[in-house]
């Protein structure tokens, strides 16, 4: 793994002399996972398994010269802090990061896991600091990654059941951070499954994993924390970041629990690639959901939208797929050879439209082609096209048990980790994931995936076939094909091409490598 020197993530915590946990987990956590670690040391600790011996909090002066080192030559992209050992440090780095944020060209990220006691149990701090956290710290932090004792000691809220989580985010919502990630380790919902809640003030995400028996668990916090900083500094969004990070957690669990003795650290290893320590995501009434008897009071649609396990598609691979909005270019294209199409009609309505999803539809049954009809669902089933391609946001008010029975193929579009693994609760014809680079046809700012992410997904998805969509030109095909992808779907690179016949032949020739 090649570490990003631009992608720089400041730790501000303790030493932990065994290296399971603090600066030290922290720097590896960072570092394996692909972002530049810098770090600021706030004590020196004491600790083994028996508990914490010795606490040696930093001097306010020794802290400030570590911050100015720094601020000269490495401003960070995403500060994470752990570990403050008394009020003086906590309101020295609140004022640090106030000032960051309005006078750095871009404001840092600012992740906080509020630990003040061990996971073995010893007090970490020198005093009561609860007081100067809620009222200086608090209002300037972006995530906040509590577990639920250091929830409780924030909100009052002690965690028992879903609508208390949901409960407790928004109390700690109230106290000023952007965003709050719950970890579920400590929270005793259900026997076999640990969920893990995040809430950014507009949207609810869960994920659920089986849980993991082992006593190793020394640092779990610290890693998660650094993880979610190491992530978000590499531009994933906080739904994909929570994602990975929680994958990193249960891959760290699972490969640390054949250590010997009864207590001892996670692994921090490198990044998590095997599916299995993957989380599900929480989907309203799918059979997990059911199983866990979870309906969140907050995030629940109102409507059952949720079904699995659509019509297969005949090939795993469904090779070049152009996307058009007209029937001229639909007819061209079949003519071209062309056997994956997608009608994308924006300006048409009423019966015109109707019409010439109609037209479109018979001209993939003349190629014998694989029509999607983007969007419009009803119509699709109305006049049994082969498929309908739908976006996240008609996911919620399609009629999935309609297009189900119907048996056309559903594809769905993703962006990212989280969409990908939420979307495969629903089992879908296809996953297409985008957008890999910039496009022009549509504003996908903040959700651009790039070939290295894309190739983490496709290893990510075992069984359902994928398609690769977002400013894919022939000069770019190739990377995007070595990913392993079965599909590319393309726009401008067709309909713009000088000889977009002779622009299908080289596409298809490069599949064919592939």
């Amino acid at each position: 793994m090649s570490v990003l020197s631009n992608s720089i993530v400041w730790t501000i915590a303790g030493s932990d002399c065994t290296g399971g946990a603090g600066i030290q987990a922290d720097c590896k956590t960072i570092h394996n996972l692909g972002a530049e670690a810098c770090s600021i040391i706030t004590a020196v600790t004491a600790q083994n398994s028996a508990g914490v011996i010795e606490i040696n909090a930093v001097s306010i002066d020794v802290m400030k010269s570590q911050f100015d080192a720094l601020e000269q030559e490495k401003p960070a992209l995403v500060i994470k802090i752990g570990l403050l050992a008394n009020a003086e440090q906590v309101e020295l780095v609140a004022e640090k990061i106030a000032h960051y944020k309005t006078t750095w060209d871009f404001a840092p990220i600012v992740v906080y896991d509020p630990v003040a006691v061990a996971s073995n149990g010893g007090n970490l701090t020198e005093d009561d600091i609860l007081p100067t956290i809620k009222q200086h710290l608090l209002p300037v932090v972006d995530v906040l990654t509590p577990n639920n004792k250091e929830l409780q000691q924030l909100t009052g809220v002690y965690v028992f059941s879903w609508d208390c989580m949901e409960n407790a985010a928004q109390q700690a919502l109230n106290l000023g951070p952007s965003s709050v990630l719950i970890k579920g380790g400590h929270i005793d919902i259900d026997e076999s499954y640990c969920v893990d809640y995040c809430h950014d003030g507009y949207q609810h995400y869960w994920l659920a994993s089986p849980k993991i028996a082992t006593e190793h668990t020394h640092g779990s916090g610290c890693t998660f924390a650094s993880a979610l900083a190491s992530l978000m500094a590499q531009g994933y969004l906080l739904r994909d970041a929570f994602t990975i990070a929680k994958a990193y957690i249960n891959q760290g669990l699972r490969l640390a629990k054949d250590y010997e003795g009864p207590y001892g650290p996670i692994w921090q290893g490198p990044w998590p690639r095997e599916r299995q320590d993957y989380p599900r995501v929480l989907v309203s009434n799918s059979d997990l959901a059911l199983q866990l008897d979870w309906e969140p009071a907050l995030s629940a649609h109102p409507v059952d939208t949720f079904t699995s396990g659509f019509a297969q598609i005949d090939e795993q691979k469904l090779g070049l797929y152009p996307v058009v909005d007209n029937l001229a270019w639909i007819e061209r294209l079949l003519k071209a050879g062309i056997k994956t199409i997608q009608y994308r009609e924006k300006i048409l309505t009423g019966r015109d439209l109707e019409q010439s999803v109609i037209q479109a539809i018979e001209l993939g049954r003349q190629y014998q082609a694989r029509l999607f009809i983007n969007d419009y669902w009803e119509l699709a089933i109305k006049h049994k096209a082969y498929g309908v391609h739908l976006g996240q946001e008609d996911i919620q008010m399609a009629d999935l048990h309609a297009i189900k029975q119907s048996g056309i193929k559903l594809g769905v579009s993703t962006h990212g980790h989280y969409e990908m693994l939420k979307i495969q609760e629903y089992q879908p014809s296809y996953l297409a994931v985008g957008a890999i680079f910039p496009t022009r046809t549509k504003d996908m700012t903040g959700q651009i995936q790039g070939v290295d992410t894309l190739a983490k997904l496709v290893e990510l998805n075992l069984d359902i076939p994928m398609v690769a969509i977002g400013g894919i030109t022939l000069e770019r095909a190739t990377e995007v094909i070595k990913t392993g992808v079965g599909s590319i779907a393309v726009v401008t690179a067709i309909t713009e091409a000088d000889d977009p016949e002779q622009a299908v032949v080289a596409f298809n020739k490069l599949l064919a490598k592939g």
